[in-house]
């Protein structure tokens, strides 16, 4: 867990592959506690601390998310996704160069709690919801291809599928199509950059995550990250 930015109201960190946001039926300690925990002994505050979830990442994905530390900033937050205001974006490298050097995918999305798997349709189906996003190729190896992903709605697995409807399943990603898993279990999505207008102060709160430290990811020539956030302020 690496915090990249903090204030009074939120706080956001860079999600190892591999941890959970939220607790679930693995009983493994989710991220949400260890900010806690995190956040009580900083500031040695005495009995619960509050960090609300806002949202969610995958558990093999790593990158940005946010958490609240008041129920203010939480219930706004919570708003903001709800309305689209957040603007997220990802890196995904896939074995198969995409069809377009960019594109717009719209997709209906049906999601099935039986084998944790969501499925991509052109037209709707029953129970099915809208999805789109928009990527575009950003670069290119003897290999893999990275994509730039900007998230325009937050649906279960999202871009892994609407990625594999397109023939351009993420590098690693077994339950939807690629071939070979990666050595430690994630795959090659990286909620890498979030930009959202502070809920409470109102400036812009722009930050990216580092690519991670691996030597595939950092043969892509990416812009360095860099963010317009001051990583603390009051």
């Amino acid at each position: 867990m690496q915090p990249v930015y903090e204030d009074n109201h939120i706080i956001i960190v860079n999600k190892s592959p591999g941890e959970i946001v939220q607790g679930d039926k693995t009983g493994d300690e989710p991220l949400v506690e260890t900010v806690r925990a995190y956040l009580k002994e900083k500031y040695a505050k005495p009995g619960n601390v509050f960090c609300g979830v806002v949202h969610r990442l995958d558990r093999p994905v790593g990158g940005l998310v946010i958490f609240a530390k008041t129920s203010k900033a939480l219930t706004r937050l919570n708003e903001m996704f709800r309305n689209g205001q957040v603007k997220k974006t990802y890196l995904a490298l896939t074995r198969n160069r995409p069809p377009h050097e960019s594109e717009r995918l719209v997709h209906y999305i049906t999601s099935t709690e039986r084998n944790n798997k969501s499925y991509a349709s052109i037209t709707p189906k029953k129970d099915s919801k809208p999805a789109a996003l928009s990527y575009r190729l950003v670069g290119s190896s003897d290999r893999y291809h990275m994509l730039e992903i900007n998230l325009e709605t937050g649906r279960k697995h999202q871009i892994r599928v609407q990625l594999a409807a397109i023939g351009c399943p993420i590098k690693g990603d077994l339950k939807y199509g690629d071939r070979r898993s990666n050595p430690d279990g994630s795959i090659s999505l990286q909620a890498h950059s979030i930009e959202f207008e502070h809920p409470v102060s109102h400036k812009m709160i722009r930050v990216e995550a580092p690519l991670p430290d691996d030597n595939l990811w950092q043969s892509f020539d990416y812009p360095p990250a860099n963010s317009n956030a001051d990583g603390h302020s009051d």
